[in-house]
């Protein structure tokens, strides 16, 4: 089902403001920042703030439409949930970004659930650390 679909499932109005919002989500080839949704929003309905953007994030996020991820960068950036679960590396140095295969993270999951009892969402996962370019700069092994 789409982000449309769901939307009016559940009752919520698709204004054009909420339809710019997802249509830049959806459109957007890699992770996009609030910031960068509102100036598609902002290009199309000048007399639109930023609330109205984090507002309609707030509201896709609680229905499990997108996620958040955190690449340390002083902002938070948005990613379409239909379009699967993928998780990353982020070097802090560089800032490089590295994908990681989804397959790692579960022995994770299963001794956080054993262990403590805990059920961790691992959907979108973003782990700072240095790259091996990074860390060969520095004088330390790959």
């Amino acid at each position: 089902m789409s982000c449309q679909e769901i939307l009016q499932e559940k009752g919520h109005r698709l204004t054009p403001q909420r339809m710019l919002v997802i249509e830049a989500l959806h459109n957007a080839r890699k992770h996009i920042s609030a910031e960068e949704i509102y100036d598609h929003l902002h290009s199309r309905y000048p007399y639109t703030n930023i609330s109205t953007v984090y507002r309609t994030l707030e509201l896709l996020k609680e229905l499990n439409l997108v996620t958040e991820t955190n690449f340390g960068e002083g902002r938070v950036r948005y990613h379409v949930a239909e379009k699967g679960h993928h998780h990353h590396l982020i070097c802090r140095s560089c800032g490089k970004i590295i994908d990681l295969e989804e397959l790692l993270l579960h022995p994770l999951k299963d001794t956080l659930l054993q262990e403590y009892g805990f059920d961790a969402d691992l959907r979108h996962l973003a782990i700072s650390g240095e790259c091996s370019g990074c860390r060969r700069k520095k004088g330390n092994k790959a």
